[in-house]
């Protein structure tokens, strides 16, 4: 049986993380024919049990309790789109806390993730509830997360866009994966040679802009 593709959302609080999951689930399982599902992140269903946010001794378990729900899904999907990974909650730790203990166990454990899909902060800051502190964290947020998938070379793909047009920047991101990983997949082939037309069609501006494409080619310099 083939290796389940675990795909990771990661980004900043409000941009759309758990939006992305629920719709990019369905249209993944459309596209390959793969049962696919999705896994919530843990720390919204622990603030509204508990009432308050974790405190620095339950970050480790709340950790480990969301990376083994996605192998529980793991187990019985072939594609598991998961709502944040441990890196959330290792960068998390370090900006409430000041604690970088969980770095290295983090990346250990979001290294079993196929893809890595980083949301842009385009889209407007919402509350909700005890999880948001405030727009002004996104950006060092962003920056530490950015860091840490780069310190341990995991690979990571930038997704933005507003409405739909962010799923499809996300399926466009995955489709290298996919086209390798489930050959003969609908629509897949053609999606993916239509972005790279486009992407040679277009001229690299500057570097301080937040396109996805464009921070693909910065990277790649």
């Amino acid at each position: 049986m083939p290796e389940p593709l675990r795909i990771a959302i990661v980004g900043a609080e409000s941009t759309g993380k758990t939006t992305l999951a629920a719709a990019l689930a369905p249209r993944l399982s459309a596209l390959t024919g793969l049962r696919a599902t999705w896994v919530p992140e843990l720390l919204r269903e622990w603030c509204e049990r508990f009432g308050r946010t974790p405190q620095v001794h339950e970050q480790a378990p709340l950790m480990r309790a969301q990376h083994e729900r996605i192998e529980a899904a793991a187990a019985t999907h072939g594609i598991v789109v998961c709502d944040t990974t441990a890196l959330m909650t290792a960068v998390y730790s370090e900006i409430v806390f000041g604690d970088r203990s969980l770095h290295a166990r983090a990346a250990a454990l979001h290294a079993r993730m196929a893809a890595t899909l980083l949301t842009a902060g385009d889209i407007p800051w919402v509350a909700d509830g005890l999880q948001r502190d405030g727009p002004q964290v996104r950006e060092p947020v962003d920056a530490l997360l950015r860091g840490l998938l780069q310190d341990h070379r995991l690979p990571y793909e930038r997704v933005g866009g507003q409405g739909d047009a962010r799923l499809e920047c996300a399926v466009d991101a995955l489709a290298p994966l996919l086209r390798g990983a489930v050959p003969g997949a609908a629509g897949l082939f053609t999606r993916l040679d239509e972005r790279n037309r486009d992407a040679a069609s277009r001229r690299w501006q500057c570097d301080c802009c937040s396109v996805p494409e464009c921070e693909r080619a910065l990277a790649r310099r």
